[in-house]
């Protein structure tokens, strides 16, 4: 445990460099590095200075996630976690916004008073530096002490926050952090968050006995209960339209969707769909087919991240041309949508970090160049490479 004097010498550190506003350069290292850049982002982003509470959105109609029923296994446990070591337990999505939260009796109301409750959009751009926030900016685990913090109202907390990450497909679902007031921190803060992290992770690795998980962007690939499945690419692409289409498809139906105008037997799709019936272990449903374990991919947690209005998210899961090489009419015109989409969203986004790293990706995102050149000053290093590649490419 740190010593409260300790910690009053930190706190006054943190609150001398904040007076400065921008930080010079030679100040940097008395602050976390993750922490001056996420100061500088808060002061660009032109939060509210009134602003002492988290901007609430209603969580009602919202679809649950993977992360939502890994939740419901665990939820106790963590609430139990919350209650004996006097913290506020929060679950965040990737958009940084709280799905779920448990809290200490000594910390329910100053959690309610900032709405660090369930619906509380926590994200760097509303509320600035924050620890919830930083892990799904750096998917690293963090801590922000007390005034580190950007909006005053949290200035008297010390955070905690690890990223949550799905075991098998070992994308980024969420973050969880436990906070808790500045004079009670402790070093081994974060480690606890690592561990309430893991106690979600092994909850959705049980959750995903009977779960599918279809990877349709770049290589394609099905994993079932965790185990790589053999299928053909067109088996690939008819579990991916019965993953769009929940509610399941008759055999003609199907049918137009996989093959359009082609000149396929109904016989065929049927083999298909026995041989689909085997490999799943009596998953698929018939009239209409359907799948019948629970359904995750990388292609829906892209469009959901687009629903939602998290672009990063969105261009972090697509790592390639989704089924590049289909020619099923129903996926085609799926795949041009999302694309159109990911552009528009490209084209209106702000964020020159998160452009530049999908060109790195991608060099050939002719979108995200011409938006980068918009957005960057002439003298930024990659200003010029980046008008020479966009003349090249006309």
């Amino acid at each position: 445990m740190v010593t409260k004097q300790k910690l009053r010498e930190q706190r006054h550190t943190v609150e001398t460099l904040r007076q400065h506003s921008i930080l010079k350069t030679e100040q940097t290292s008395q602050v976390n590095e993750s922490i001056a850049s996420s100061w500088q982002r808060s002061v660009s982003a032109a939060i509210p200075k009134e602003r002492s509470a988290a901007p609430l959105l209603s969580l009602a109609q919202k679809q649950p996630s993977a992360l939502d029923i890994a939740l419901q296994y665990c939820g106790n446990d963590l609430k139990h976690v919350a209650e004996q070591s006097s913290m506020v337990i929060a679950v965040g999505d990737v958009g940084s916004t709280i799905i779920w939260t448990a809290a200490s009796q000594q910390m329910r109301s100053a959690a309610e008073r900032v709405h660090f409750v369930e619906g509380g959009q926590w994200g760097e751009e509303m509320v600035g530096t924050n620890a919830l926030a930083l892990s799904i900016k750096t998917r690293q685990s963090s801590c922000v002490f007390s005034n580190e913090h950007y909006m005053q109202s949290v200035q008297d907390w010390v955070c905690y926050a690890a990223p949550i990450i799905d075991p098998h497909s070992r994308q980024l679902l969420g973050v969880i952090d436990l906070s808790t007031t500045w004079t009670n921190h402790n070093s081994l803060g974060i480690l606890a968050a690592e561990r309430c992290a893991s106690i979600i992770q092994t909850a959705l690795q049980e959750q995903q006995r009977q779960q599918l998980y279809i990877r349709a962007f770049s290589i394609p690939q099905v994993l079932f209960n965790g185990k790589n499945l053999v299928l053909t690419p067109r088996q690939i692409e008819i579990l991916s339209i019965l993953a769009l289409c929940p509610q399941g498809l008759n055999l003609e139906t199907l049918h137009q969707a996989l093959y359009g105008e082609r000149k396929v037997s109904m016989g065929t799709l049927k083999a298909e769909m026995s041989q689909l019936r085997d490999v799943l272990g009596g998953m698929l449903g018939s009239r209409p087919y359907r799948l019948l374990a629970h359904v995750e991919a990388d292609f829906l947690q892209a469009e959901n991240a687009l629903d939602s209005g998290y672009v990063s998210s969105a261009l972090q899961l697509y790592t390639g041309v989704f089924l590049a090489k289909t020619e099923s009419p129903f996926l085609c015109a799926w795949r041009d949508c999302l694309e159109s989409r990911l552009s528009d969203a490209i084209f209106k986004a702000k964020e020159t970090d998160m452009l530049l790293k999908h060109v790195a990706r991608f060099p050939e995102a002719i979108d995200a160049v011409e938006r980068l050149i918009e957005l960057l000053p002439t003298d930024h290093p990659a200003h010029q490479s980046l008008i020479k590649y966009q003349q090249a490419e006309q």
